[in-house]
């Protein structure tokens, strides 16, 4: 029998999305993480594998779980657990393998169509009773024929290239750890440096971990090479961004627009000045988060902790 402690902030519906995976081998215990953290550190201590969501443990906690077999994310982000320690204790740490990256590039996708159509602006007008005297024709853009520069080629951003493909546009893509070339290929992308892909793109779009070398990767100087009329799209983590830089490119109109689904202060206060601006849209971190999701999760989850159990590396490890 597998020993399992998945500490959980869903709804039981999606925790049971997860659950349902489990082998006849697998007593799988569910706590919220709002319990007593003696109690957490207490259960983390009895149980041979641990499932995370969200992607938080203390360092207390951490080194309790010292004989732990994995540390499993249900998420793709891994920034707020320390798995320095983890490695430091022997405990391998995996996030969702890329199983959110449909839910996540179907997100970007939705934003470049939404702000190229303006789909936010009509809909509102619509329901004033504004109908006619609307200019989208100088003001609405297809994708097709555009420039669309990935940053990030990763299983997420692999899958905004699949997505992309049929829209007649070019891509291109900056990664540090760029996929094998047959993957390239097949996408049909091109590799260039960041600052080549920040000046020839109509759309920037960013699929990095949150890391020392990503965070604030976009700043004053990353916006200063970009078109005046590029849309900057971020559904990864909103430290990748220095966001007063952002809003004074904006507000001056060094690019046309921004379309972000993450903050670095979430929820952002009242008085942040992107929130000010008619030029970005937002929607709040909820990009790789869908009801099909966890099913996909859920069967990654169980098969990496199948993995582990027979001897094996475990997959999509982070540490």
């Amino acid at each position: 029998m597998r020993t399992i402690l998945f500490i959980s902030s869903l709804a039981s519906r999606l925790s049971e999305q997860v659950t349902q995976h489990r082998s006849s081998e697998d007593e799988v215990r569910v706590i919220s993480p709002q319990e007593d953290p003696g109690e957490i550190q207490r259960w983390i201590a009895e149980h041979e594998y641990l499932i995370l969501f969200p992607s938080a443990l203390e360092d207390d906690a951490i080194r309790v779980g010292k004989d732990l077999k994995l540390i499993q994310l249900v998420s793709a982000g891994f920034d707020r657990i320390n798995v320095d320690l983890c490695r430091s204790l022997g405990i391998p740490v995996a996030n969702n393998g890329g199983t959110n990256a449909p839910d996540v590039a179907e997100h970007a996708l939705m934003f470049m169509l939404a702000y190229q159509r303006r789909f936010v602006d009509f809909d509102r007008y619509v329901k004033t009773r504004q109908w006619r005297g609307i200019d989208s024709a100088q003001t609405t853009f297809t994708l097709d024929g555009k420039t669309v520069g990935i940053v990030g080629l990763g299983k997420i951003g692999q899958r905004v290239a699949q997505l992309l493909a049929p829209f007649g546009v070019r891509i291109l893509f900056y990664d540090a750890f760029p996929p094998p070339e047959a993957v390239q290929a097949e996408l049909e992308v091109e590799r260039v440096s960041l600052d080549r892909l920040l000046g020839e793109s109509d759309i920037v779009t960013i699929h990095v971990p949150l890391n020392d070398d990503t965070r604030q990767m976009i700043n004053a100087n990353s916006l200063s090479r970009m078109k005046p009329n590029a849309l900057l799209v971020n559904t990864c983590r909103g430290e990748v961004i220095d966001e007063p830089a952002l809003a004074a490119a904006l507000k001056d109109g060094q690019i046309r627009a921004a379309a972000l689904d993450v903050m670095v202060d979430e929820p952002p206060p009242a008085d942040h000045p992107l929130l000010e601006l008619d030029n970005v849209i937002f929607t709040p971190h909820t990009a790789g988060v869908t009801f099909d999701s966890f099913a996909r999760r859920g069967e990654f989850i169980f098969a990496n902790i199948d993995r582990v159990a027979r001897g094996k590396e475990p997959l999509a490890r982070v540490n």
